[in-house]
C-alpha cells in the first residue's frame, strides 16, 4: 500500500486537484492507496484570520467567510458535472453554515479558546477532502471518504495535540483491513481527543497525518507531493543553480528541514523514520520529475547534501567574569526561555566559560530579553554579568551531509568560501556527529552566502562574474561586444560565467538580476531609469552579489570618487578612468588599501598603454625586487597619432579633428594636447614603482600657444588651433629639418618628472614608433644598460576594452 499526501498548493485549484486526480489514478493501478489531503491553498490563514477578526468583534470576519464560501463553491462548480452538483453542493453549504454558526459564537462572546480555533480550522480540510473525494468518483475511480477523525485519538493539546498512539494504530489497522476501496481519501491535520472533541496536529499536521497512517499500515512508501520537485541542494528562489537531490539520509532530510527547507516539518516525519518506510518528495505540477527519495542511509556519495538558512534570526549573548567556574548559567538560561517556550536555533559557548551565545528568532527577542534578564536580575545588579547583547538583522546558514566527518577540510572550504566574499561570521556551531556545521551571518549577505557555498560544494568550480558597468560609449560599447563574443569560451575554457547586470550611459541606466541580454543591451538600456550613480550603488549593494565587479569606463571625476564606497562594499574596481591613481597621492594610496583590506581588487592597467601589460610589467618588476631608476616613454596614443600625421600635407587641426573621428582623442581633445592626460600616466607610473609624487610636482612643457591653453571651451579650443596654424607649422618644420620625428616623451628619473614635445632623432628606439602606438623604456638595476621595452597600439576602444576586459579574467582567475 502507499500513502500519497497533497499538500494546499497541489490542491489550490481546479485544475491542480485534476492533476492530483490524474497522479492517483496512475498509483492505484497497482496499488491501494490512501490519500491525504490538506486544505485548499491559503484557506487555513483564512479561517485563522475569520476566527481572530469574530474574537475581536470585527464584523469584517463575515468577508474572510464569504470568501471561503465562494472559494469552496466555485471548485465544485468546476469539478463536478453539473447533472451531479446539487448534491455535492448541499452537503457543503452544509458544513459551511455549521462553520459560520462557530463563528457567529465567537464574535458574540468575543472569546476564541484553542479548542473553538481548532473546530474552525478544521473546516479547511473537512471541506476539501469531501470535494476531492467527489471528484474521484464523478472520475469512475473505486475512491471513498474516510474522516481522520474517527482514525487519530490524541490528548486536549488543543491546536498541538499529541497522538495517542496505541489506540490511533489499532483504529487505522482495523479501518484499513476491512477496506475494500482501491482509493481512501482522508483529510490532514485534523483529529479528535478522546471524549470526542476537534483536535489539529499543529504545523505540518497534513505530513503527520501522512506519515502516522503510512507507519501503522507499513506502507510501501510515503508520497509527499508539493509544487517543488524534491528537496533542492539550496533554495532554488535564491541559488538559481540548485537541483534536486535525488538520495538523501532522513538525518540529513531533517537537519536541512530544521534549517529552513521547508518541504519537509521534521517532528511529522517520525513515525515512517522509526518503520524505515522511504519518503518521496515529488512535484504535482511536474508528476515525471525523479524527485527526492529519503531512505535510512542515502547512496549519494557526496558528503555535502545541501545548504540550507533561516532567516530573521537573532544573536543574544549573555557573558560576564561572574560566570567563569560557576555551575548552572547554562541550565538557568535554557530554562528561562524554555518556560517562555522560545525556541533555541544554535548553541555557542566559549571554553573560558566566560560567554554563551544563542540564536533566536528576532520574533521572540523582546519575551527572550524580558526572561532573561528576570531570571539573571541579581547577577546584573551586582555587576557579574554584563547587560545582555543583543543583535538583530542576522542569519543563519548551514552545510548538511552525514559523511562530512569522513572528509577533513569542509569546514575550513565553507569558512574560507564566506571569507572570499567578504560575509562575516558572527558565531559558529558544529555538533560532534558533524552532520551539520552552522553560521551566523548578516541577513543582507544571504543570497551571497548561500550562492558561494553552492558554486564551491556543487558546481563544477565555474566561478561567477557579476559586472556593473558604467559608460557604454566608445570603449564600454566595445567591451561588451568582446564579452558578448567570448561568453561561452571563458564559460568552457576557464570556467567564468561572466554576467553584466547593470549598465549606464549618461542619462540611464538598466539593471537585470539575471544578467543584461547582451543582444538587445541597447534596448535594454532605453528602457532603463533615469541615471542616479547614488541609486546605481545602493542596487548594487542590495544585490550583494558574490564576485561582483564595478567597471568604469568613463572619464569622469564623479565616477572616480565612488571607488572607495564600492570597494568597501567588497566590489573589485576595474577602471580606465586615470583621475583617481593621479588624484592626491593619499588618496591613490587609500584606494589600495581598502583593496587589500576588503579583499577587492583595484586593477587599472588601462590606465596607461590602454590594452598593453605596462602596470602588470611594472608591478612584477617591483614584487621580484627589482628597482626602477628611470622611465622613458610616449605614452599618449592619440598624440602619437596626431605627430605621426601632421605634415606638410595636413594641418594640425585636420589631423587633432581626425583624431577625433577615429576614436583616439577624448571627447575634450584639451585633455590630451594640453599633456595632462600623459602627466597623469607617468604620475601613476612613478607611483607604482614606488615613488610618492604628486601631479604637481610633474614639469609639463606645453607645446600649446597660450591662445590654446586659455581657450575656455572646446569649440574655441579647436578655433584655435586653425588660427595659431604658423605656430604648429614652424614646430613641425623645425622637426623635419633636423631630420627628426615629433613626439611627446614622458620621462621620470631619479624621483622627478617631466612631459614635453621632443624632436626624436632617427637612431633614437622612439623614431619609428607608427600609428597610435605607445612605447615604454623601464630602467631598473637589473635592466641598467639595455631597458625592457613594452611596444605596442596604446590607444583606440578596442584595445583599451580588450586591456578592461583582461582585468576583468584576472580577477575571475585569482
Amino acid at each position: 500500500m502507499k500513502v500519497l499526501k497533497f499538500g494546499g498548493s497541489s490542491v489550490a485549484s481546479s485544475e491542480s486537484i485534476d492533476n492530483v486526480i490524474s497522479i492517483v489514478k496512475d498509483s492505484a493501478l497497482k496499488n491501494n492507496v490512501a490519500v491525504v489531503v490538506s486544505a485548499l491553498g491559503g484557506v487555513t490563514d483564512l479561517l485563522l484570520d475569520a476566527g481572530n477578526l469574530a474574537c475581536k468583534g470585527d464584523e469584517s470576519y463575515k468577508n474572510c467567510f464569504k470568501a471561503i464560501e465562494e472559494r469552496h463553491l466555485q471548485i465544485v462548480r468546476e469539478l463536478i458535472p453539473i447533472n451531479n452538483q446539487s448534491g455535492v453542493l448541499g452537503q457543503v453549504k452544509k458544513m459551511l453554515n455549521k462553520l459560520e454558526t462557530t463563528l457567529e459564537g465567537v464574535f458574540l462572546i468575543n472569546e476564541l479558546s484553542s479548542k473553538t480555533s481548532d473546530k474552525i480550522v478544521s473546516y479547511g480540510e473537512l471541506l476539501s477532502s469531501y470535494i476531492i473525494s467527489e471528484a474521484f468518483k464523478n472520475n469512475n475511480l473505486d475512491a471513498q471518504l474516510k474522516n481522520t477523525q474517527e482514525l487519530i485519538v490524541t490528548n486536549d493539546h488543543f491546536s498541538n495535540a499529541a497522538v495517542k498512539f496505541d489506540k490511533t494504530n489499532i483504529a487505522i489497522e482495523s479501518f484499513f483491513k476491512q477496506n475494500e476501496h482501491k482509493i481512501i481519501i482522508l483529510p490532514g491535520f485534523v483529529a479528535k481527543t478522546e471524549s470526542g472533541e476537534v483536535s489539529t496536529l499543529g504545523r505540518g499536521g497534513s505530513d503527520y497525518t501522512a506519515a502516522i497512517i503510512a507507519a501503522a499500515v507499513n506502507a510501501t512508501v510515503l508520497e509527499i507531493w508539493t509544487d517543488v520537485s524534491g528537496m533542492f541542494t539550496a533554495n532554488p528562489k535564491v541559488v538559481k543553480e540548485a537541483f534536486p537531490i535525488k538520495n538523501i539520509s532522513y538525518q540529513e532530510a531533517m537537519e536541512l528541514s530544521h534549517f529552513g527547507a521547508k518541504v519537509l516539518y521534521p517532528p511529522t516525519i517520525q513515525p515512517v523514520l522509526k518503520k524505515e518506510i522511504p519518503i518521496c518528495i515529488k512535484n504535482t505540477f511536474d508528476a515525471n520529475a525523479e524527485g527526492t527519495l529519503i531512505t535510512k542511509v542515502s547512496s549519494n556519495k557526496n558528503p555535502i547534501k545541501g545548504i540550507s538558512h533561516i532567516e530573521n534570526m537573532t544573536l543574544i549573548t549573555l557573558e560576564g567574569s561572574g560566570m567563569v567556574g560557576i555551575p548552572g548559567f547554562s541550565r538557568r538560561l535554557f530554562g528561562a526561555l524554555s518556560e517562555q517556550k522560545i525556541n533555541i536555533s544554535l548553541i555557542t559557548q566559549a571554553s573560558s566559560e566566560h560567554s554563551i551565545c544563542i540564536a533566536i528568532s528576532t520574533t521572540d527577542v523582546e519575551k527572550a530579553k524580558e526572561a532573561i534578564e528576570n531570571e539573571f536580575n541579581y547577577e546584573m545588579e551586582q555587576h557579574k554579568i554584563d547587560p545582555l547583547k543583543i543583535e538583530k538583522d542576522n542569519a543563519i546558514i548551514a552545510l548538511v551531509g552525514d559523511n562530512m566527518k569522513s572528509h577533513q577540510g569542509i569546514s575550513g572550504k565553507m569558512f574560507s568560501t564566506l571569507g572570499r566574499n567578504n560575509v562575516n561570521i558572527r558565531a559558529i556551531a558544529q555538533g560532534a556527529s558533524e552532520k551539520n556545521i552552522s553560521a551566523v551571518i548578516l541577513h543582507k549577505d544571504i543570497k551571497k552566502a548561500l550562492n558561494a557555498l553552492h558554486a564551491t560544494f556543487f558546481e563544477n568550480q565555474t566561478k561567477q562574474l557579476n559586472l556593473f558597468v558604467v559608460g557604454v560609449g566608445n570603449v564600454g560599447g566595445k567591451l561588451i561586444e568582446q564579452i558578448k563574443k567570448q561568453q561561452q569560451y571563458l564559460l568552457e575554457n576557464l570556467k567564468l560565467q561572466v554576467r553584466v547586470i547593470a549598465l549606464t550611459n549618461s542619462r540611464k541606466m538598466a539593471f537585470n538580476e539575471d544578467g543584461i541580454d547582451l543582444d538587445n543591451w541597447k534596448a535594454a538600456l532605453d528602457k532603463g531609469e533615469t541615471l542616479d550613480m547614488d541609486l546605481f550603488h545602493n542596487k548594487v549593494t542590495e544585490l550583494n552579489f558574490r564576485n561582483s565587479v564595478f567597471v568604469d569606463n568613463t572619464a569622469n571625476e564623479s565616477v572616480a570618487s565612488l571607488y572607495a564606497t564600492y570597494l568597501k562594499e567588497s566590489v573589485a574596481v576595474v577602471t580606465c578612468n586615470k583621475i583617481a591613481c593621479s588624484s592626491e597621492y593619499t588618496n591613490y594610496q587609500h584606494l589600495k588599501q581598502l583593496a587589500r583590506e576588503y579583499d577587492a581588487p583595484f586593477l587599472f592597467e588601462t590606465n596607461v598603454g590602454a590594452g598593453l601589460p605596462i602596470i602588470d610589467t611594472l608591478k612584477n618588476l617591483v614584487a621580484s625586487g627589482d628597482k626602477v631608476t628611470k622611465i622613458q616613454a610616449v605614452l599618449s596614443g592619440s598624440l602619437n597619432f596626431i605627430f605621426n600625421n601632421f605634415d606638410e600635407k595636413n594641418s594640425f587641426s585636420e589631423v587633432v579633428k581626425q583624431a577625433g573621428i577615429e576614436g583616439y582623442t577624448e571627447p575634450d581633445p584639451r585633455i590630451d594636447l594640453s599633456g595632462i592626460d600623459v602627466m597623469r600616466k607617468i604620475l601613476i607610473l612613478a607611483r607604482e614603482s614606488g615613488t610618492k609624487l604628486e601631479l604637481s610636482d610633474i614639469k609639463n612643457n606645453s607645446f600649446l600657444p597660450q591662445a590654446s591653453l586659455d581657450a575656455v571651451s572646446v569649440p574655441d579650443f579647436l578655433e584655435t588651433l586653425v588660427s595659431e596654424a604658423d605656430h604648429f607649422n614652424k614646430i613641425q618644420q623645425k622637426a623635419a629639418a633636423n631630420n627628426c620625428r615629433l613626439k611627446v616623451v614622458a620621462e621620470f628619473d631619479n624621483g622627478t618628472a617631466n612631459v614635453s614635445l621632443k624632436e626624436i632623432p632617427s637612431d633614437h628606439p622612439f623614431y619609428n614608433l607608427d600609428g597610435s602606438d605607445n612605447i615604454v623604456l623601464f630602467f631598473t638595476e637589473r635592466y641598467s644598460k639595455q631597458p625592457l621595452i613594452i611596444k605596442g597600439a596604446g590607444a583606440g576602444a578596442d584595445v583599451t576594452a580588450s586591456g578592461l576586459f583582461a582585468d576583468i579574467i584576472r580577477i575571475g582567475n585569482n
